[in-house]
C-alpha cells in the first residue's frame, strides 16, 4: 500500500499557462501524447540514458523486462474470473472480423476492448465499476459464431447482466465486502466474514516479525466445506506463468550488477518455487539492502488494494535504473530521516527512536508491467511489512521519466485557468507546483510511510478495509507537513517558504473538487487514494469554517456561479494538517478501527451532487480525459550467431493495440479458466 498515483491526482501545477496541448506536449521531438478512448489518453515515456548504458547492463534490463511481461495474466485473473476469456473472445473479434470494420457495433467493440486491455479486465482500473458495453449480446453472439468461437453463456452474462460483478473492489460500509466484489481473491462463495476469521485464528500470538498472511493465495472452499489456500507458485495457482517469470530471472542472474544483486534474484526464485511467505520477507530485506546496484526491479505480489480486505496483492512488475542526478534530492531526505522523525507533530509513543535503512532515490522506468501498466505509479516504497520497515527500513523511489511525461503532456490543458481562483495562485502554481509536487512525492514515499511505528500488540491487519486509506492519509499529511518547513529551504530542496503553497492549494483544490471528474454522477468515492485525499480536504475545510476568526485559513467559495478554493492563511493550514497527522497517526498505531471507519465515512466517501455536477460540466468543456496511461517501449534483443546478445535496442512506434495483440500472442501462459 505505498504507491502515489500521479494518475490519481490532477495537478493543477503541471497544467501550463495556456496555448494547446499538442503545441506543448511535445519536447525534444519526442511524443509524449498518443490516442485518446473513453476516458483514458495514453502517453509515452522516454527512458533517458538507455543507449550509455553497458552492455551488461542493457542485457539484464532485457531479461528482467522479458520477466516482468510473462506475468501479464496473472493480473487479469486476478481482477475477475472472466476476464481471460473475455479478453480471448474481444481479441479474436478485433484480430479476424470480417464485417464493416467503421460500423457502430465493431467501433464499440474496439473501445470496450482497449478499456479491458487499460484496465486489465472489465471494470473499471480506478473506479471499480463494470464497463457497459456499447454492442448487443446477440451482435457478438452472432458475429461470435460466424468466426466458430464457442462462449460460454456465463461469460457473456459477466459481460452484459448489469446486476452482478457490479464491483471489482466494493468499500460500501455495511456490505459483505468479499461476497461483492468482483476481484478473484476469493472463492465466488467465501464470505466476508469467513475469510477474516480463517486468518484471524492463523495468526500465531505475539508473533513479532509475522508474515503478511493470504498475500499470495486466493482463499476458496475445498472439497469438504472447509477453507482452504490455493498458492501463487511454481506448481501451484498460476503456476505456468510463474514457471516463465523464473525462466527470465535465471537468464537475468548471470548479468547482475554485483554478487547482492544476483543473491536478490536467486531468493526472488526461491519465493516464486515454494511460495513461502518468510522467504518472501528474507527476499524483502534482501532486496531493500541491495541499494548500489544502478539497475532495479520489483516483480511479484505486491499491492493490496485489490482486495476489499486488503490482504492479498495483485502482480506488478517495473524495472528501471537510477538516475544519478535528480537521486541526490531524495538523498538530502533519506540522510536526515531522523530529524524529521524526531520534530513530527505526532505523540511521541508512536515515533521511532531510531529511523532504520531510509534509503531514496529517483528512478528511470524502463518497462512496466501488471498492476502497474498501463496506469501506473509515480512513487514506490517498499517492503510492506511493517515489521521489516521497523527493524531493516525501507527503499523509496519517484519515478522521474514518468512525473516528466505527465507534465509535459499536461502543459497547455487549460486546467488552470478553470479551476484556479485568481492570476496571483495561478503565476504561484506555475513557477513553482512542479518541484513541490515532485517533493511530495518524495517526502510521501521515502519518509511518510516510513515513519511511525505500531504499539506493542498492534494487529497490522486492524484497520481492515480503511488500512490503505489510512495509511495513503498518514503518508499525504506527513508529506504536506513537512512542505512547509523551513528545513527544506535550510537543505536547498524548496526556494524559499512560500513555494509549498502551490502544492497547498493545488491539495486541497483536488481533494474536494478536481478529483471529482473521476465518479459518475450519483456515485460515492470508493477507491483508497482518492478517499485519502477527500478525507484529508475536508476535514481541513470543515475544521477551518469551525475556526472562530475573522476568516477561515481555507474556503469553498462562488465566483460567477463557480466554486473555487481560497485560501487565507497557508500557516493555520499547516497546522491543520499537523493535527490530522497526529490523529491518523494515532489511529493506525493503536489499531483503532472504529476511529479509521468514522473518519474515512465522514469525510471520504461522500460527494456533493450539486458541486459534483458543475465540476463534471467545467471539465468537459476542457475536452480533457481524467486518466492516463502509458504505451510501453519495444526492446529487441540483437544477438550473434551463437545466440549472444551483442546489443539492445529500444524503440517507440507501438500502437497500443499492437502492443496489448503481442503481448497477448507472445506471454498468454495461463489457461483460460484458473481454478
Amino acid at each position: 500500500m505505498k504507491h502515489s498515483l500521479l494518475t490519481m491526482f490532477i495537478s493543477l501545477s503541471a497544467l501550463g499557462a495556456g496555448g494547446t496541448m499538442t503545441a506543448t506536449a511535445q519536447t525534444d521531438d519526442f511524443k509524449y501524447t498518443n490516442e485518446q478512448f473513453a476516458d483514458i489518453q495514453m502517453l509515452r515515456y522516454k527512458v533517458e540514458g538507455f543507449e550509455k548504458l553497458s552492455l551488461r547492463q542493457k542485457t539484464l534490463i532485457y531479461h528482467l523486462s522479458e520477466a516482468a511481461l510473462a506475468g501479464r495474466d496473472i493480473l487479469f485473473d486476478q481482477n475477475g474470473r472472466y476476464n481471460l476469456r473475455i479478453r480471448d473472445l474481444l481479441e479474436t473479434v478485433y484480430r479476424d472480423y470480417k464485417g464493416d470494420r467503421k460500423s457502430k457495433d465493431f467501433q464499440a467493440l474496439t473501445l470496450y476492448l482497449k478499456r479491458v486491455w487499460f484496465s486489465a479486465g472489465i471494470h473499471h482500473h480506478y473506479g471499480n465499476e463494470k464497463f457497459e458495453p456499447g454492442f448487443s449480446e446477440q451482435w457478438l453472439r452472432t458475429t461470435l459464431a460466424g468466426l466458430n468461437y464457442k462462449a460460454d453463456d456465463e461469460v457473456l452474462e459477466a459481460m452484459f447482466n448489469p446486476n452482478i460483478l457490479k464491483m471489482r473492489v466494493n468499500q460500501k460500509d455495511g456490505d459483505d465486502l468479499v461476497l461483492t466484489s468482483a476481484g478473484n481473491y476469493y472463492g465466488h462463495d467465501v464470505t466476508q466474514a469467513e475469510a477474516e476469521q480463517f486468518y484471524a485464528q492463523r495468526k500465531p500470538a505475539g508473533d513479532p516479525r509475522p508474515v503478511m498472511m493470504g498475500l499470495n493465495s486466493r482463499l476458496v472452499r475445498g472439497e469438504y466445506g472447509f477453507l482452504e489456500e490455493r498458492v501463487w507458485r511454481v506448481g501451484g495457482l498460476y503456476g505456468s506463468a510463474i514457471e516463465q517469470i523464473v525462466k527470465h530471472l535465471e537468464a537475468a542472474e548471470p548479468f547482475a550488477e554485483n554478487e547482492q544483486q544476483a543473491g536478490v534474484i536467486r531468493r526472488l526464485i526461491e519465493y516464486y518455487r515454494t511460495g513461502d511467505l518468510r522467504t518472501f520477507d528474507k527476499y524483502s530485506i534482501q532486496w531493500l539492502k541491495d541499494t548500489e546496484s544502478l539497475v532495479d526491479f520489483v516483480n511479484g505480489f505486491t499491492e493490496t488494494y485489490g482486495d476489499p480486505l486488503g490482504m492479498k496483492a495483485s502482480w506488478e512488475s517495473i524495472v528501471n535504473f537510477k538516475d544519478i542526478a535528480a537521486t541526490e534530492r531524495a538523498h538530502q531526505l533519506a540522510v536526515n530521516a531522523q530529524w524529521f522523525e524526531n520534530h513530527s507533530p505526532v505523540d511521541s509513543r508512536f515515533k521511532k527512536k531510531e529511523v532504520k535503512g531510509i534509503s531514496a532515490k529517483v528512478i528511470t522506468a524502463a518497462i512496466l508491467a501488471g498492476d502497474l501498466y498501463p496506469s501506473t505509479a509515480i512513487g514506490i516504497n517498499l517492503p510492506n511489512s511493517d515489521w521489516v520497515r521497523r527493524d531493516f527500513g525501507s527503499k523509496s523511489v519517484t519515478i522521474s521519466n514518468l512525473t516528466s511525461a505527465y507534465a509535459k503532456a499536461a502543459h497547455g490543458s487549460g486546467m488552470d485557468k478553470e479551476f484556479i481562483i485568481d492570476e496571483p495562485t495561478r503565476q504561484l502554481i506555475l513557477k513553482y507546483g512542479d518541484r513541490c509536487d515532485d517533493l511530495h512525492t518524495d517526502l510521501h514515499e521515502c519518509l511518510g510511510h516510513g515513519s511511525g511505528q505500531l504499539l506493542p500488540g498492534t494487529d497490522p491487519d486492524s484497520l481492515k478495509s480503511y488500512g490503505s486509506t489510512i495509511e495513503e492519509a498518514r503518508a499525504d499529511l506527513f508529506a504536506l507537513y513537512y512542505l512547509a518547513d523551513p528545513k527544506l529551504v535550510e537543505l536547498g530542496l524548496t526556494p524559499n517558504m512560500d513555494a509549498h503553497k502551490a502544492s497547498y492549494y493545488s491539495y486541497i483544490q483536488n481533494g474536494a473538487l478536481t478529483q471529482l471528474v473521476r465518479i459518475k454522477p450519483g456515485n460515492t468515492i470508493e477507491e483508497a487514494h482518492m478517499r485519502n485525499r477527500a478525507l484529508i480536504a475536508h476535514w481541513v475545510l470543515e475544521q477551518a469554517k469551525s475556526q472562530k476568526t475573522a476568516k477561515p485559513c481555507v474556503e469553498l467559495v462562488k465566483q460567477k456561479g463557480k466554486t473555487f478554493v481560497r485560501v487565507n492563511d497557508y500557516a493555520e493550514m499547516r497546522h491543520l494538517f499537523g493535527t490530522l497527522l497526529a490523529e491518523i497517526q494515532r489511529i493506525k498505531s493503536e489499531g483503532d478501527y472504529e476511529g479509521a471507519r468514522k473518519l474515512v465515512e465522514t469525510y471520504g466517501v461522500q460527494v456533493d451532487a450539486k458541486v459534483h455536477k458543475e465540476i463534471l460540466d467545467r471539465y468537459a468543456r476542457l475536452k480533457l480525459s481524467p486518466y492516463k496511461g502509458f504505451i510501453n517501449p519495444v526492446y529487441k534483443a540483437v544477438r550473434d550467431a551463437q545466440g549472444n546478445i551483442t546489443d539492445v535496442t529500444i524503440s517507440y512506434d507501438e500502437a497500443f493495440d499492437a502492443q496489448n495483440l503481442r503481448y497477448s500472442r507472445d506471454y498468454h501462459f495461463l489457461p483460460l479458466v484458473n481454478e
